[in-house]
């Protein structure tokens, strides 16, 4: 555990919490096909044999019926609650995954229906996969425990707000597919016939190439700080695709930047010069959507900086879409002295009026940057080394669900760790190999292992041999 660790995250919770996570980590393996029912244990509390976290092709069908009704216990353990406390502990009653539903009013952007269709049309295998892939650098626990905080640790809530990213990741935006994947290089050297794809990759470098918003610096708390100049955005002006496109890669970006105890960021939008040609909905209600949906627990702060007048009325319509938590992160700060109470004024950028000595400048993709994307061999090892230490984790929660509070919880906490710091310092390795260099490794920001560098002192960009690509768009063509 990290010093000064936040409530709510591992090494910190209260034993309630610990159960709720400990509920919540047995059903999602139950839906990723791993088996955790208390009648499959081998007699010694552990599993059987590595077969139950790898689930096959040919068991795919019944899999996918038995998840929807999980922890079912066998008909000769009716009794069971009176053995012992522990038992009773470790047993999850039965949840009927296809009669799950959350009321209306707690299910703002409809991810009960997105819940019951990853459920009824992703194999479990994926749904697995999409998760670990999610996970990355982070500790496995944190990231079940954003959602269980963001679900005011309602294990059922926060069951389905965590598929239902899983399927907005996997099938809606292709996040590690594609976004990730693919990056600023695969946008510049897009040869697409098709119009539309061409545009959308052309307008998603041009929002990176005019600093519409970009990650930068750190505010008083250490946290990653993401600027946005809203007098930079024109309705219109981009297609939907390359904003949305565009936003979850600046998010899925600032996560490579989180380390703990630090878990959250802050959002900067700087209202300079706005007037009402710069607000557009549309990507507004998009990102809040991220925040609240699918990036739960991300946002630490947001700053309002020189707001004119006439964002008021545009604010009274925000704050009625925004959650009642997410809308009391916002500050309006007026000045630099207000700016000041959250980031310290050496760290504020001049251009907003800061004593840092900096500004935004792209420096364009370069040539083989991505290069060890495709060696197979090197990749495939880091990733099979990788499954294997998630079979390990994954047999720990199995292991856990089943015995419960009875066996020693700092013990099995600790082997976690150790299984998660392994998941960190393996993910840093194959890093390279599953994620397009992004500026912030062109800038060094982000170093060979995930070290970070915020004020790194890298060249300047100008020194390096861009990509080329027909019709780029220079940052004078955008005004």
């Amino acid at each position: 555990m990290a010093p000064n660790t936040p409530a709510g995250r591992p090494g910190t919770l209260t034993p309630d919490q610990e159960k709720k996570l400990r509920e919540l980590w047995g059903i999602v393996l139950k839906i990723f096909g791993v088996e955790v029912g208390s009648d499959e244990t081998n007699g010694t509390g552990a599993p059987a044999d590595e077969e139950v976290l790898s689930p096959t092709a040919d068991a795919k069908k019944d899999k996918k019926k038995s998840r929807l009704h999980v922890f079912k216990r066998s008909k000769g353990d009716k009794n069971a609650d009176d053995k012992s406390s522990t038992a009773s502990e470790a047993s999850t009653p039965t949840t009927d995954l296809s009669k799950l539903s959350i009321s209306a009013e707690d299910d703002k952007f409809g991810q009960t229906a997105e819940f019951k269709a990853a459920i009824a049309n992703i194999p479990p295998e994926e749904l697995r996969k999409t998760f670990w892939s999610m996970v990355k650098h982070d500790h496995p626990d944190a990231l079940l425990l954003r959602f269980l905080r963001a679900r005011k640790w309602d294990v059922e809530k926060a069951l389905v707000m965590m598929i239902s990213t899983m399927q907005w990741r996997l099938n809606e935006m292709h996040v590690d597919d594609d976004i990730m994947k693919n990056g600023e290089l695969g946008a510049l050297e897009t040869m697409a016939t098709d119009a539309k794809e061409k545009k959308n990759a052309d307008d998603f470098l041009a929002q990176l190439r005019m600093g519409k918003s970009y990650l930068h610096g750190l505010d008083s708390e250490g946290r990653p700080m993401c600027f946005v100049h809203a007098r930079l955005h024109k309705a219109g002006e981009q297609t939907e695709e390359s904003l949305e496109r565009f936003t979850v890669y600046l998010i899925e970006t600032a996560r490579m930047l989180l380390r703990p105890p630090i878990d959250t960021a802050t959002i900067v939008f700087d209202m300079t010069d706005f007037s009402m040609a710069n607000m557009d909905y549309t990507p507004v209600k998009f990102m809040i959507k991220c925040f609240e949906a699918n990036y739960p627990e991300s946002l630490g702060t947001v700053l309002v900086y020189r707001a004119p007048w006439v964002f008021n009325a545009v604010w009274a319509v925000l704050k009625g879409w925004l959650d009642p938590v997410v809308a009391g992160k916002v500050h309006f700060v007026k000045n630099v002295q207000d700016f000041s109470t959250f980031v310290p004024k050496s760290q504020i950028p001049a251009e907003l009026g800061g004593d840092e000595k900096w500004e935004y400048k792209y420096p364009e993709p370069v040539p083989g940057e991505n290069d060890k994307m495709k060696e197979e061999g090197p990749k495939q090892e880091l990733q099979k080394e990788r499954q294997d230490i998630v079979a390990k984790y994954e047999a720990t929660i199995v292991e856990w669900v089943r015995v419960g509070d009875g066996a020693s919880l700092e013990e099995k906490r600790k082997e976690r760790d150790v299984l998660a710091e392994q998941l960190r310092q393996n993910y840093w390795k194959l890093d390279p190999y599953v994620r397009a260099r992004s500026l912030y490794d062109r800038l060094k920001v982000i170093q060979d292992g995930g070290k970070l560098d915020f004020y790194s002192k890298a060249a300047e960009p100008a020194a390096s041999t861009p990509a080329k690509a027909g019709g780029e768009t220079s940052a004078d063509d955008l005004d």
